[in-house]
């Protein structure tokens, strides 16, 4: 039988619970205030091996959101299925939104323009349906 392969964009919702200082790769070393943050990314080649990979615990730190996925629960994924580059456009959105800031500039950013693709929202629980919304 063969692998599905849906490609699509996503968001993680991680919760720090409290305050670190981590080192993120060759990217450098920043402090992670407590409170909710999201994770947009892209898996054009398909949404559910990288999902996969990104629940697993055991895995080479290879991304950046790797290194924060060792030391923050991941408490939510909203995928998107779309074969179009919208990863971007809906991270700008969350930056957009109120109390939004940039944890680390340069976050899962390493292949496009935007400051980050790291958004951190505060102590504020992230709702699935806010961040489905963000493609209207």
């Amino acid at each position: 039988m063969r692998e599905r392969r849906t490609p699509g964009v996503y968001h993680l919702v991680l919760r720090m619970g409290r305050a670190r200082r981590i080192q993120v790769g060759r990217l450098g070393r920043f402090e992670f205030g407590a409170g909710y943050y999201v994770y947009t990314g892209s898996a054009l080649g398909g949404l559910e091996a990288r999902l996969a990979r990104h629940r697993r615990q055991q895995k080479r730190l290879w991304w950046h959101i790797d290194y924060l996925l060792r030391q923050a629960e991941l408490v939510e994924v909203v995928a998107v299925p779309t074969q179009r580059r919208i990863e971007c456009d809906r991270n700008r959105r969350l930056l957009s939104l109120p109390g939004a800031d940039v944890p680390a500039p340069g976050f899962g950013a390493s292949d496009c323009n935007c400051a980050t693709h790291l958004v951190r929202l505060g102590e504020g629980r992230v709702t699935v349906s806010a961040l489905a919304g963000l493609a209207r």
